[in-house]
């Protein structure tokens, strides 16, 4: 990505690995960025990596993007006690991967005051966290989920989503699908927190501590999200748990098809079992 012919300044919260390949882009884009994490050491190393200065009461006002990417939790309490201090017309987004609750308490902070808060969940990420392992090209050619705020504001829907697009430039975002908190927090149950939870399940088999010599791809495919942040997938599943245990109990229904069809020798259903997968599959990327 080159440098932005426009100087733009922008707010981080948190430099996790989302929130510090969000100040790494903006920064190799040539943004003017300030930026907090609770942990000092970070913010000092994101400063030798050219971030301008940490985001507090003084500089809150200067931004025209503030990017909340701590737990959904942190963002709100934060958003809460920070909210008189953010300029009008600011555009505020988080990045969290649920989008009801979080998006129903910021519209409420919101409420009262001229910025705007925008729903958003970037479609990129690496099993490993922090900000040593983000990067500026994290985002690049990744869809980026945009939850528009459900009550009008002063300006349209079209202007907010330009303006997104503009001040995100150095992301590299390669597409923005505009969606309600209710329809992202389906989908992703299905789409991502579904992945982890059969993927931190599939590694509990005691055969995966003998696996080497005899795993491929489908194994490092299959496992790669195994490896997680406890702590914080423990709150974005519990903030969607009746989406992600709807899914659960549906994958429990169709595993236990597969085991019947094993159980009973009946090949016949195994192969009809086997040849719908690969159908859905192949209607579902087809769409």
């Amino acid at each position: 990505m080159t440098k932005s012919s426009h100087t733009h300044t922008v707010g981080i919260l948190s430099l996790g690995l989302i929130g510090g390949s969000f100040a790494k882009a903006f920064v190799r884009g040539g943004y003017t960025v300030y930026a907090y994490d609770v942990a000092r050491s970070i913010l000092h190393e994101a400063l030798n990596d050219g971030i301008t200065g940490e985001l507090n009461d003084k500089t809150i006002g200067a931004c025209e993007l503030i990017v909340l990417a701590g737990y959904p939790e942190v963002c709100e309490r934060w958003l809460k006690a920070h909210a008189s201090l953010i300029a009008p017309d600011t555009l505020v987004i988080d990045t969290a991967g649920v989008k009801r609750s979080l998006c129903k308490t910021c519209a409420h902070i919101a409420a009262s005051h001229t910025w705007t808060f925008i729903g958003c969940h970037p479609m990129a990420g690496t099993q490993f966290s922090g900000y040593r392992h983000s990067r500026a090209s994290m985002f690049v050619n990744a869809p980026l989920v945009v939850c528009l705020p459900e009550v009008q504001t002063h300006h349209s829907h079209e202007e907010l989503l330009n303006r997104l697009r503009t001040l995100l430039e150095p992301c590299g975002f390669a597409s923005f699908t505009c969606a309600t908190p209710d329809f992202h927090d389906e989908q992703i149950a299905y789409t991502s927190q579904l992945a982890h939870v059969v993927s931190n399940a599939y590694v509990k088999s005691p055969a995966a501590q003998a696996h080497k010599g005899f795993s491929a791809g489908s194994y490092k495919d299959l496992t790669r999200v195994a490896r997680l942040n406890a702590a914080m997938w423990t709150e974005l599943f519990l903030d969607n748990a009746d989406n992600l245990s709807h899914e659960i109990e549906t994958l429990i229904q169709n595993l236990q098809a597969y085991k019947d069809a094993l159980d009973a020798g009946d090949a016949t259903m195994l192969q009809a079992l086997l040849a719908e997968g690969d159908r859905l599959k192949k209607e579902a990327e087809a769409r």
